[in-house]
């Protein structure tokens, strides 16, 4: 084997025993669906250590571990599947104040699978401008798939001031819109409305503290992060995801 080759191998090594390890201190913290993609990620460093290796016994040990770890993500799985029909599912994920890498794809996309075709969303402030346009950046989102969303339920509150007419016309103009991509928007209005969730019709519901309106104002019109939303600084809010059999309708 070559300098590089040996070079390579070590650190795919050093790569596959740290992600293997977080998996580990992941599992023992029963956060479950984190631990599982983590053992994934190191068995498959492994196994291009196992490939990579001429020694036999090394081979046979990374063989052995390999094994062990694929059985425990085995388990994981299971474990992740049964609490999703018994509606146990919980995972949660904490956004730090100026935290980047959260654009609404990274967010949503692993619950939007092919079999979604109708989404509701319940959130009280989709009133202003910056609101109207992240409301709109979802429903981007949604149009591009992989899923075939046919229906979108809105349930909001009505602006208190001035802005009524801009966010009615503002929604309508996203109804529009989204009916030349085969998609119906149904909005309706509540003044008592205080929850923020999300739910697709596969079962997965998505809670935001903050509702869809957790990113901060760009630094200026021409500043990293003010088309990239995965580069935009988001203020501090708590993402629960949940699964349930039944998707409640509004």
């Amino acid at each position: 084997m070559s300098r590089a080759g040996g070079d390579g191998t070590a650190a795919l090594e050093r790569a596959g025993a740290e992600t293997v390890k977080r998996a580990v201190e992941l599992d023992l913290a029963s956060r479950f669906q984190e631990s599982l993609v983590c053992y994934q990620e190191g068995i498959d460093l492994l196994l291009q250590v196992v490939k990579g290796t001429k020694d036999e016994a090394k081979k046979q040990r990374y063989r052995q571990k390999i094994s062990e770890y694929m059985t425990r993500a085995e388990d994981i799985k299971k474990h992740i599947e049964k609490e999703k029909q018994d509606g146990k599912y919980h995972k949660q994920i904490r956004i730090e104040e100026n935290a980047t890498g959260y654009s609404y794809e990274k967010l949503f996309q692993e619950y939007l699978t092919e079999i979604v075709s109708e989404v509701w969303v319940e959130d009280p402030y989709i009133r202003h401008v910056h609101q109207l346009y992240n409301f709109l950046r979802f429903c981007e989102m949604l149009v591009k798939g992989p899923c075939k969303v046919k229906t979108i339920h809105l349930l909001t509150s009505y602006d208190e001031g001035s802005g009524r007419n801009q966010q009615t016309s503002g929604l309508e103009e996203i109804k529009q819109s989204l009916r030349n991509y085969g998609v119906t928007l149904n909005v309706s209005f509540s003044s008592s409305i205080h929850d923020r969730e999300i739910r697709f019709n596969n079962g997965w519901m998505i809670k935001i503290g903050r509702g869809l309106d957790y990113f901060k104002k760009p630094e200026g019109r021409f500043s990293i992060g003010y088309c990239d939303f995965d580069l935009r600084p988001c203020h501090e809010t708590t993402v629960d995801v949940f699964h349930t059999k039944h998707t409640k309708k509004m």
